[in-house]
């Protein structure tokens, strides 16, 4: 998670690709080593595709947060209703990672990028960019077998490579649970960073 990391050697000057990119950076980001893939896209998108796109990612963000939020639920009460509900758990992760592997087996998956993103668009390492308009797609690891796919275009390069790239509009509630996913990933990442090493 991010929000400072400027990259040098911006190639592109244009105005509206420096607001995309301001509005980017000025947001906070989810920067982590994610299955990731892209293929092209005809730019622009139809709104029927963009639509159907919307849907999709919708329910992808609300399996992700409930599986997130289930993990989250340690639960430290010792009653016997409270540690069946726990092996319930245990036994629900176990048969997410089936379905998982089964849909999409390990040897299926896109290499691991370390990539950065928000509602905004993502920041996007070498040889990951489509040349103008794509469809990126980003694997999760609670969720493998259900992407995010989001319309993207290239707004901006840099000298080392990486490429930033704008998201087609997502509409307020797809827009904000992007964000939600974000912020949840930040909050752990600098819980994560506060724990003391042992």
């Amino acid at each position: 998670m991010t929000s400072d990391s400027t990259p040098s050697g911006n190639t592109s000057s244009a105005g509206a690709t420096a607001t995309g990119w301001d509005d980017f950076e000025q947001r906070v980001s989810c920067e982590e080593s994610l299955h990731a893939d892209c293929e092209p896209l005809a730019w622009p998108p139809s709104p029927a595709l963009l639509q159907q796109l919307a849907e999709r990612n919708a329910n992808v963000l609300a399996a992700i947060a409930a599986l997130e939020e289930r993990r989250a639920d340690g639960g430290e009460d010792d009653s016997p209703l409270m540690q069946e509900m726990l092996r319930m758990d245990a036994k629900l992760s176990v048969l997410v990672e089936i379905v998982n592997n089964l849909l999409v087996p390990g040897s299926a998956l896109p290499p691991r990028r370390l990539l950065r993103f928000n509602a905004i668009g993502a920041l996007l390492p070498a040889g990951l960019a489509p040349a103008a308009g794509g469809l990126l797609r980003i694997r999760f690891d609670l969720c493998r077998s259900l992407p995010l796919e989001l319309a993207a275009q290239v707004q901006r390069q840099f000298d080392d490579g990486r490429t930033f790239v704008a998201f087609a509009p997502l509409g307020d509630a797809l827009g904000d649970a992007i964000e939600r996913l974000v912020f949840r990933h930040h909050r752990r990442k600098v819980a994560g960073a506060r724990q003391p090493v042992a």
